[in-house]
């Protein structure tokens, strides 16, 4: 397999936190969280396989994305690391921590998409199916600002400049395959999989999206009973993004174990 693109923000000798993006994401959304909240950590930021840079070649089930993400680590000779995850990112992360539990510390999980229903998964499948195209960086930029009302211009404009490639076309569109997308969809209809017991977990959970369910956050406080640390913010799904700052600190407290039981 070919190994995946990464970006790296951060310190260099700082404590290593691999960090995992969503479904038509990529890596590069972690920068500016990375770059001032965590500036004295590690990030690791892979784009996963289907996304951004890193090859779009199949497989792109989860376990392909686990093999893919130990691979970085290897290469980077860590031993062990911090996972920092949002939406299909943290379905991921959590399919790491129970394949290599040895290899991973704690675990942030952004309103993570796990155990979503089975309809709301298949429409979005069917949507992924015909992802679009721009005439331009402008009109692409327009259609991220209406998914993003709360994002800054700053995010937006990162985003394109980043994420939008031209086609041979002449026609611009998001760097991921959509049926890796598909096949991330099918995954998160799944049962919902919970951290181990044994790893220490954030769970920040995005008011506004109706992602992440009471019986799921029950689950999760059954399996890791004081383990388990809890926050909410009055955002929509792509919270880090929206609220930086304020997703960054609870971040950086608990990751530093600065954290209370039960809080964050």
């Amino acid at each position: 397999m070919t190994p995946p693109y990464v970006h790296h923000y951060g310190a260099a000798d700082g404590p290593p936190v691999l960090a995992l993006h969503g479904i038509k994401g990529h890596g590069a959304r972690w920068r500016r969280i990375a770059e001032t909240s965590l500036h004295d950590f590690s990030v690791i930021a892979p784009d996963l396989r289907g996304h951004g840079r890193s090859d779009h070649a199949p497989p792109w089930n989860a376990e392909a994305h686990v093999a893919d993400l130990l691979s970085v680590l290897d290469a980077r000779d860590l031993d062990r690391v911090d996972l920092l995850a949002h939406s299909y990112g943290g379905l991921i992360a959590l399919c790491l921590a129970h394949a290599a539990p040895e290899r991973v510390g704690r675990i942030v999980l952004l309103d993570p998409s796990v155990g979503l229903p089975a309809r709301q998964m298949h429409d979005q499948a069917r949507r992924a199916l015909s992802p679009g195209f721009f005439t331009g960086p402008e009109q692409a930029r327009a259609e991220r600002g209406s998914a993003w009302p709360a994002a800054s211009a700053a995010a937006l404009e990162e985003e394109v400049a980043e994420h939008l490639v031209q086609r041979g076309d002449g026609r611009w569109q998001w760097r991921f395959e959509p049926a890796a997308v598909v096949t991330a969809c099918s995954e998160m209809a799944g049962p919902a999989l919970t951290p181990p017991a044994t790893v220490p977990t954030l769970l920040v959970i995005a008011r506004r999206s109706g992602f992440v369910s009471p019986e799921y956050v029950r689950a999760c406080r059954a399996t890791l009973g004081e383990r388990l640390a809890v926050a909410e913010l009055d955002a929509g799904h792509m919270l880090y993004l929206e609220r930086p700052e304020e997703t960054g600190e609870r971040i950086r407290r608990f990751l530093r174990g600065r954290a209370g039981h039960g809080e964050a």
